[in-house]
């Protein structure tokens, strides 16, 4: 017990000194940044770069609200794709600006509640989503990491060995999963009230594709937005490293732990040209869908209104 509440307040404290250390190391970067730099460099964009880039954008969210396609196979519940991939970007879009907590969790059982599913088919939605979204990420950042292809500066605890190491255990963890759902015997687990169902190899194999092209492409949009020429992996590598301090630090969007992790790891890059370049990143990936995102999830409660009032009219 004692071990279990040294761990809990282990984990508070590292969470708190990472949001402390965030907001240092921002106001350290806007205090030397050349600001006119990232101006010109902003206005150096042409318009076909930007549309391009929110192609990709759109091509992302398209992955990610398949996720929610790939649930409904494994559940079996009805509602039609057009009702299901708007629910899916407007909680993409939400989770992915106001934390999990509000966009992956609560959004998400409010809207498909409203639509008639009950909530245990919910909860295997939202799981079998995680895994699609987490599973892809370890099978990409374990291949990623184990090549050795995202150079840590020297000073970091981990080190370019350590990562390696993380990179192989990912790699084991999505390999696992993968034999699990195609060789296990017994595929249902019941947990108190929860039951657990592995899917078939043949859906886990779409799920690490699906989660896989998924952060591939949101890497593609940052290497689409940089100057100069770079190493798509290492691009890659960071985003993904850049992810999972956003995750640790709970701050939503992750503000400023992408762009601190960027600057930490991304070497020939003058700092104003990739402050630019993720500001871009950010209006084409967060800003733009968040407000398209918005009008939908309007536009969804006021069709589960007229729904409730067509089923019980006064």
């Amino acid at each position: 017990m004692a071990k279990k509440s040294w761990q809990v307040w282990g984990k508070r404290l590292f969470t708190l000194a990472f949001m402390i250390l965030i907001p240092v190391l921002l106001y350290m970067l806007a205090r030397n940044l050349d600001w006119n730099e990232v101006r010109q460099s902003l206005l150096a964009y042409k318009p076909s770069t930007l549309a391009i880039g929110l192609a990709m954008a759109v091509c992302s969210y398209l992955i990610f609200a398949s996720y929610d396609l790939l649930a409904k196979a494994y559940t079996g519940h009805d509602l039609p794709a057009r009702q299901v991939l708007p629910v899916a970007f407007v909680c993409y879009a939400f989770n992915l600006n106001f934390t999990t907590w509000v966009g992956g969790v609560a959004l998400r059982y409010r809207l498909y509640s409203r639509l008639g599913l009950d909530t245990p088919t919910i909860t295997r939605i939202l799981t079998l989503g995680l895994l699609t979204n987490w599973m892809g990420y370890m099978l990409l950042a374990g291949g990623v990491f184990a090549l050795g292809l995202v150079e840590l500066p020297g000073n970091w605890a981990v080190g370019t060995g350590g990562l390696r190491l993380i990179g192989v255990l990912l790699l084991a963890i999505a390999i696992g999963y993968l034999l699990a759902c195609g060789l296990a015997k017994k595929r249902t687990w019941r947990w108190r009230d929860h039951e657990v169902t592995l899917p078939s190899l043949r859906l886990a194999l779409c799920q690490v594709a699906l989660g896989a092209s998924n952060w591939a492409v949101m890497a593609l949009l940052i290497y689409w937005l940089l100057p100069g020429e770079h190493f798509f992996p290492s691009i890659l590598g960071i985003l993904l490293i850049s992810c999972v301090a956003g995750v640790v630090a709970h701050i939503p969007a992750g503000l400023g732990v992408l762009e601190t992790v960027f600057l930490a790891l991304l070497h020939g890059q003058g700092q104003g040209s990739l402050i630019a370049a993720l500001l871009g990143y950010r209006t084409l990936y967060y800003l733009i869908p968040l407000v398209v995102a918005l009008m939908t999830y309007l536009l969804l409660e006021k069709r589960a209104k007229a729904m409730r009032q067509r089923e019980h009219p006064a």
